[in-house]
């Protein structure tokens, strides 16, 4: 049995995603939500998979990922976890 195809393959854009695709994406989840990413790409107007939509959401256009250096606090944490837990 097993799952459905999450889109359908013919169509779909491939490859590096272009800065008016990262705008779309951005404006679609701030003005209804993340919800369901099967559906998002099609009500986006965006010709990629859901996949391929929610990858560089998680990974970089979130407003709430911080980027750059950890601060020292965090830095000290990391070392003591590692200590206690290992990799």
């Amino acid at each position: 049995m097993g799952r459905a195809p999450c889109c359908e393959k013919s169509g779909l854009k491939k490859g590096q995603w272009m800065p008016e695709e990262d705008e779309k994406l951005v404006a679609y989840i701030k003005k209804h939500g993340q919800g369901n990413w099967r559906t998002l790409p099609k009500n986006a107007g965006l010709a990629r998979c859901g996949k391929s939509c929610r990858l560089p959401w998680t990974n970089y256009l979130r407003p709430d990922i911080k980027r750059g250096r950890f601060s020292f606090d965090e830095e000290e944490t990391i070392i003591q976890l590692h200590s206690i837990l290992g990799n």
